[in-house]
This record gives structure tokens, sequence and C-alpha cells, in this order.
């Protein structure tokens, strides 16, 4: 008996090494090619590129984090009329997956975009006051839908709080402003370096916005993309492996910043009363305030909504659609091709949802309640696919099962329905794991072993003690999970086929084609399916 969990632990250990590990070293070793080593070192544009995924990480942090911080205090220091439901309001950006996000950035802001024609309306101008391309556009997008990751963890933060430190800081002379920098944020640390992590590495990895805004401005994705599409493998190898040592890199510099000399808040552990905001001026203009800030985050949903609206070729210079109709959404149901985009990301995400939660569970029993001698294995390969951008894998995995070697473990998977959800469920390793393995580690090992003493099996014990216990972990994981593969595009867009094309790519081709209707209906389509789930998710 003692044997089998060690040897279950290796067992384990050695697939997520061949799911996780395995493609990237692939892609590593055939990186080591001089002539493709020499053509990155030697053209500029190499260069240029990799240099902009650094710059737009750390401003997208500083964007995220001057939005992002600032909304966190206000909701949760401050009691006024609806705080509450602007509080949610304020996070819904998260709702919205990748590319549906940047095409309602384009119909709202881009050159014929609602803004852009009404200003062309108002002031008389024969072309549009604007153009939404380059850095500055990319910048725009990851600031609307990357503040949330410093909204959400500053909020958490400051709930944690402890009451008695800010008054202790106050008791001994210190006015506001010096507590909030003496004692605030040195106690949210851990928080806010989360977020710039999280921040960093989405905004690294990012795909969409450059890949739809970026014009001739290349960053290191889409330059992987751009290089493998032209047939460049070797060099997009070389690429890949750049962009994992960047990766690298700012992950070990954020991660060193949530050190051990982080302020510890010990006390009663009474988080801070809000604010009332007590005259009525203060309160209505607080209210009127974020009801507006409300309304301008919830603009790119809504004009999503309104585009799918609008009948192919019926809406030309108008700066508002003159016709609407619910057709567009018609002809996603009764259209087999149209309809097949939306089963293959359906039955794509609930698969690999699957396999990563089952992988999960057996990691977090193994690694937590087992304790094997390779768990520290175990968790770090779960969390690898996190630390590095979608397009890395997506190429390494490409590469890695696009010949037959089955001696080496490799089988031609590319062109096939099952790279996908491989795909999927290698991206989706870390959500799901992170999510149980901190469920199992809030288990008491003494309820396992209160079943076995009413002599229930391991497998009885499982499933009615073990996964009811984890079923809130459970459900938070696999939700999240399930919406992240739904809404994929950087990995879809380098392993696709016409038979197995996901949502997103049936958004980006109908907007080559200029169906705007039909691209935003699939958005919205997506949008609200991740709202359903995660909402779900939640309440469980």
């Amino acid at each position: 008996m003692a044997r089998r969990p060690s040897l279950a632990g290796i067992g384990l250990t050695l697939l997520l090494a061949w799911l996780v590990l395995y493609p990237i070293l692939i892609a590593a070793a055939q990186a080591a090619d001089r002539a493709a080593i020499a053509a990155f070192v030697q053209r500029p544009g190499e260069w240029r590129a990799l240099w902009a995924s650094i710059w737009i990480s750390v401003a997208s942090v500083a964007l995220a984090a001057a939005l992002g911080v600032p909304l966190a205090f206000l909701f949760e220091r401050f009691e006024f009329p609806g705080r509450a439901v602007l509080g949610a309001l304020v996070a819904l950006p998260a709702v919205l997956p990748p590319l549906v996000g940047v095409i309602a950035f384009l119909f709202l802001y881009g050159e014929s975009g609602f803004v852009a024609r009404a200003l062309e309306h108002v002031l008389r101008l024969d072309h549009a006051p604007w153009r939404l391309q380059g850095a500055g556009a990319i910048l725009l997008v990851h600031a609307y839908s990357l503040y949330v990751y410093f909204y959400l963890l500053t909020r958490a933060g400051l709930a944690k709080l402890d009451a008695s430190m800010l008054e202790a800081a106050q008791a001994l002379g210190a006015g506001r402003w010096v507590t909030l920098w003496r004692v605030t944020v040195p106690l949210l640390k851990p928080s806010l370096a989360g977020a710039a992590l999280l921040t960093f590495m989405t905004a690294l990895g990012s795909f969409s916005a450059p890949y739809v805004f970026g014009g001739g401005f290349r960053v290191m994705p889409t330059q992987i993309v751009a290089s493998k599409l032209n047939g460049d493998v070797s060099l997009a190898m070389v690429e890949t492996v750049a962009l994992v040592v960047v990766a690298l890199a700012g992950l070990t510099l954020l991660s060193r910043t949530e050190g051990d000399d982080v302020l510890v808040a010990l006390g009663k552990g009474t988080a801070p009363r809000r604010r009332e905001l007590r005259t009525p001026s203060t309160r209505a203009l607080a209210a009127a305030a974020g009801w507006l800030l409300a309304a301008i985050l919830l603009l790119p949903h809504l004009t999503l909504v309104l585009v799918s609206l609008v009948p192919y070729a019926t809406w030309t210079t108008e700066t508002l659609p003159p016709v609407l109709s619910i057709v567009n959404y018609r002809r996603l149901v009764s259209e087999p091709e149209r309809l097949r985009p939306l089963v293959n990301s359906l039955w794509m995400a609930g698969a690999s949802t699957t396999g990563a939660v089952v992988l999960a569970l057996a990691a977090g029993w193994l690694a937590v309640r087992r304790r094997v001698a390779t768990r520290r294995v175990i968790e770090g390969l779960l969390a690898l696919p996190w630390a590095l951008p979608g397009t890395v894998f997506a190429v390494a995995l490409a590469t890695t099962f696009a010949v037959s070697r089955p001696l080496a473990l490799r089988w031609v998977l590319v062109g096939t329905g099952v790279i996908l959800p491989l795909a999927y469920l290698v991206r989706n390793l870390p959500i799901a794991g992170r999510a149980l393995l901190a469920g199992y580690r809030q288990l008491d090992p003494a309820l396992d072993e209160a079943a076995a003493s009413l002599g229930a099996g391991r497998w009885r014990t499982l499933s009615r003690v073990t996964l009811p216990l984890l079923a809130p972990a459970l459900a938070a994981g696999a939700s999240l999970a399930f919406v992240t593969a739904l809404g994929d595009f950087v990995t879809s867009i380098v392993l696709y086929t016409y038979d197995t094309r996901p949502i997103s790519m049936e958004i980006l081709s109908s907007l080559r084609l200029n169906e705007l209707g039909i691209a935003a209906a699939f958005g919205v389509v997506l949008m609200v399916t991740s709202a359903a789930v995660l909402g779900i998710g939640m309440r469980r």
C-alpha cells in the first residue's frame, strides 16, 4: 500500500511533464538553429518587437494600477447610494473574452465606430477624427480590460485590513496620507504585487489587441505567428524562446516583490468601517459619478449588442444604424456552417475543462493529501503554463505534434480534432490547479479518517466526503477554465483547421468579410455564455 501513492505520483509527474514541459523542450531544441539565431540577432525588427512587448507590458501595469487601485479604494472605503451594484458593474470587463473585448472597442472607438461617427457629424468632418491603431490603441484596450486585476485584488486586500493597525497609526499622530503610505500600502503589498504579476503576464502574452489594432506595430506574440504563417518555423522557435526568457525574467522579478519582508497585520482582524458621505450634495455627486463611470465601462458591452442587431449592408455612413432586427441571430441558429464554430467551442471547452479538472483533482490528492515525494514538481508543472504566453505553447505544441515518432512520444495531432482541446487543457491547468490545490488545503484530514473508521473505502470517501467539500473550489476552477477555453484566440489561430475552427476564429472571419452584425452576434453569444457560466460557478 505504501508504494501506490509514490507510483501514482511518479505517473502523474511524467504525464504532466509530457503535456507541459516536453513541448517547450522540443521548441527550445529546434531553436538551436544557427541560421535562425543569426537572423533573429541581425534583424532590428525582431529586437523592436521584443522591446515593444516589454514596454507595452510595463505600461499596461502602470495604467491598470492607475485605474484599478483608486476604484478599489472608492468602493471599499466609502459608503454611498448604489455602491454595491456599481462595485459589481465595475468588474464587468472581466466577462468579455479578449477578442470580444477588442471588437467591442473597434465598434465603439474605431474610425467607423459610434464615437468617431458622432464626432464627424457634430464637427462636420470629412474623415474620422482619429485612427485607432498602434501602441496607443493597444494600451487603451489593455487598460480597460486589465484594470480589473488591480480592482478586485486591491478590494480584497482592503477588506482584510485590520482597523486596529490604522487606529494605532492615527493615535501616534500620523495623518491620513502618512497612514496611507506608511501603513495601508505596505499591508497591500501582496495584493498589489499579485495584480501587477497577473497584469504583466497577461499583457506580455496579449495577442488579440496587437493583432487587430497593431497595424505596423509588432509585439513578439504577433511576430511569432507571422513567422510561423510565413513558413519560417526555425525563426518562430527562436522568437518563442526569446519570449519565454522575458516571461520567466518578469515572473521572477515581480515574484520577489512579494518577499518575506511584507508587513504582516496582527490584531483583532476587524476591517475598517466605510466612511459615510453625509452631505446630500456629496452623496448625489458620488452616486452620479459612479453611475457615469459604470455607463462608460458598459458602453463596449452595449455597443456589441447594438451592432449584433444590424442586418448586413444596412449601415453605411449614418451615425446610428437605420435598421435593427434579430436576423443575425437567426442566421447563427439556422445555418449549419455558422452554428458549427459555436458547437466546436462548446465541446472543446467542455472536454479540456474536464481533463484539466481531473488532472487537478489527482494532483491535489497526491500533492496535498498524500504528500508524495514529487509534490513540488507536480505543483510547479501545474503552474508553468500560466507563466508563459499562449503563443509560446501553441507554437510548441504545433512543433511537437506535427511529426509521427511514437518512440519519442510524438504523434501527428496537428490538423485533427485533438490538438485544440489538448492546447486548451494545458492552458487551463494553472486555473483548475490553483483552485483545487487551495480547496484541498482547506480540508481537514480528520474527515477522511472519520469516513475510513466508519467503513467507507477510498472511492466512497472521495465521492461522499471529499468531492462535496471541494464543490466550491471545483465550481470556481471549472467555470474559469471553461470560459477561458471558450473565448481562446491566441492558441486557436495557430492550431485550428476549417473543420475545427472555434467561435473566436469565426468572429475574425466575419470581420474580414465585413459581416459586422454576425461578428457582433457571435461576440454577444460568447459574452452571455461566459457571464452565465461564471455566475453559476461563483454561486456554487
